[in-house]
Formats: C-alpha cells, sequence, structure tokens
C-alpha cells in the first residue's frame, strides 16, 4: 500500500529571514534555495515583493527570480501584499504568487496599509490580471486567520468571509495562517471545517507558528482533518515584523521527522535539512530553533 503523501512548502527563505536581524546578501539567499532545492524541497517561497525600505531582509527579490529559471517539478512562491508587488511578480520567472489577505483590519494596516474590504477587493483586482492558470497558479494565505496580536480572536465567520470571497474568484489554493502561533488543534479542525463549507473545491494548506508550543499538535490536527499541504521554514526560522514577540514556523526538519516515523511520504531528505539548518542558523548567528537539528534524527543516521 502507497503512503499518504503530504507536501511540504518550504517558506525558509522568504517567511523565515523576513525578521532575522542579520539580512543575507542575495547570493546567500540564492545558496539556501539551491540546497533545499537538493533536499527534496519541490515547492518554496523564494521571495517577497514588499517595499525593501519596509522589509530589508527582502531586498533583491527580482535578482533572486532572475537566477530561478523555471523548471519542471518546481515551483518557486513569489509573496504579494498588492497590486504593485502583484505586478512586479508578473514580471519574473515566478511560478506562483501567493496574495495575503490580513483577517484583521489593525494587522492589516500595519502589515500592508489596508483593511479586511480593501484587501479583498485588491485581491479581485490581481485575479482580473492574472494572465491564466497555466501561466501563474495563485494561492490567497489569510494571515492572522486564528488570532490577532492587536485585535484578539479573530472570529470564524470573518475568515469564512476571506475564504468565500477567494473561492469566488477561482483562487487555486487556500492557506489559512496561525502567523502568532497562538492556536490550538481543536480550533484548527474547526476552522478547516469552516473554510471547506464555503470552498467546498478549493484546496487548503496550513501554516503555523511555534509561538507557544503548538506547532506541531495543530499539524497534527490538520493531517487528521485530511489536509495534504503545509508550511515549514528549516531551521525552524521565521517571524512577522509586524506581529510583536511572533516566534519561527514549525521546523521543517521536525515536520518531516514526525510525517515520516509516522509512515507518510514528504518526499524530503532529513539529513541533508538538519545540515541546512545548522548551516543557515549560523549564518544568522543564532541556535537552530528545530528541535531535531539541535536533538539528531532517530535513530541516528548509520
Amino acid at each position: 500500500m502507497m503512503r499518504r503523501a503530504i507536501e511540504i512548502v518550504e517558506v525558509g527563505p522568504r517567511d523565515g529571514l523576513q525578521n532575522e536581524k542579520i539580512a543575507l546578501e542575495t547570493e546567500q539567499k540564492l545558496e539556501l534555495i539551491h540546497r533545499l532545492e537538493a533536499a527534496g524541497v519541490r515547492r518554496m517561497e523564494t521571495v517577497s515583493f514588499v517595499n525593501p525600505r519596509r522589509v530589508p531582509q527582502m531586498a533583491g527579490a527580482k535578482d533572486i527570480a532572475a537566477a530561478l529559471p523555471r523548471a519542471p517539478g518546481r515551483s518557486r512562491i513569489g509573496l504579494v501584499l498588492n497590486e504593485r508587488g502583484f505586478d512586479r511578480c508578473l514580471q519574473t520567472n515566478c511560478d506562483e504568487a501567493n496574495i495575503v489577505i490580513c483577517a484583521s483590519d489593525s494587522f492589516g494596516i500595519r502589515n500592508q496599509g489596508a483593511g479586511v474590504g480593501e484587501q479583498i477587493a485588491a485581491m479581485q483586482a490581481m485575479m482580473a490580471k492574472r494572465p491564466g492558470k497555466d501561466a501563474l497558479r495563485v494561492s490567497v494565505t489569510v494571515s492572522v486567520a486564528f488570532g490577532c496580536p492587536f485585535e484578539g480572536e479573530v472570529p470564524a465567520e470573518r475568515m469564512r468571509d476571506i475564504v468565500a470571497a477567494a473561492a469566488a474568484v477561482e483562487i487555486d489554493e487556500i492557506v489559512l495562517a496561525d502567523t502568532i502561533g497562538m492556536a490550538d488543534p481543536w480550533t484548527v479542525q474547526a476552522r478547516v471545517e469552516a473554510a471547506r463549507e464555503v470552498a467546498p473545491s478549493t484546496p487548503l494548506q496550513m501554516h503555523f507558528h511555534d509561538t507557544r508550543n503548538t506547532g506541531l499538535a495543530n499539524v497534527f490536527a490538520s493531517v487528521e482533518a485530511g489536509i495534504d499541504v503545509l508550511d515549514a521554514a528549516v531551521g525552524g526560522l521565521g517571524g512577522c515584523p509586524f506581529a510583536p514577540n511572533a516566534t519561527g514556523n514549525v521546523g521543517t526538519e521536525d515536520l518531516v521527522y514526525m510525517l515520516e516515523r509516522a509512515g507518510f511520504s514528504t518526499g524530503l531528505d532529513l539529513d541533508a535539512l538538519i545540515g541546512i539548518g545548522n548551516w543557515i542558523s549560523g549564518l544568522l548567528g543564532k541556535t537552530p530553533s528545530a528541535s531535531v537539528t539541535r536533538a539528531g534524527r532517530f535513530p541516528p543516521a548509520g
């Protein structure tokens, strides 16, 4: 019997680096991307089309995209926050655009200068510019889909409204993001069900931060709910410049270790990921946040 496959979307080169004190050079970012692809990563957030004055760690997006020509079996994703970013993405080799819609006005205004309604209208305008499904895949990430650092709990109805609006314009995939790492497994399952009610034919993807040590528990709840696509960042890197006290994503190594131990298939090389986690953390002058990179695999290799 074939093992159930879980697709891991690597977000280390984007979400993993955007909140670090040290801004890597373009060549270092490209080396990270190439190392991750050599470890088996097939889908990855490689760049963010944001204003580098606001997020200097994301500078060089155009050069990075230009150095990554399209290749069979690989999908490089560009994050966009507005129409200007979407236009820039269209001018590059990116295989996918990931549009962010924040589920609270307060977070949206801080993150991209727009409330929820304005962000939905911007998404609709971007989709009107889309060159076609075959030319560019488009996903939507519902940021702070569970809770906002400024407004507190985010109502499930608001998340449902955003998901419904995304499904209405035929978004290829919808990502529910626990941007500040406050969700719990039971709420995760309930929100997956709520999203499916209004977007039954649109694939769902989950994005978890481990701020309050619930990241892997929320991954487990997602997999049990039938989710087959999950975000992660090598080394457990990550955080948001506009979310106070935000910490890293679920570590790719931790996710691969847990899933492979349970019999799922990820197609990723755990030992290579551990090496990358140590390498990139060293460049950034920090200890890896991913537990498996600190403790090592089990049983030990060899």
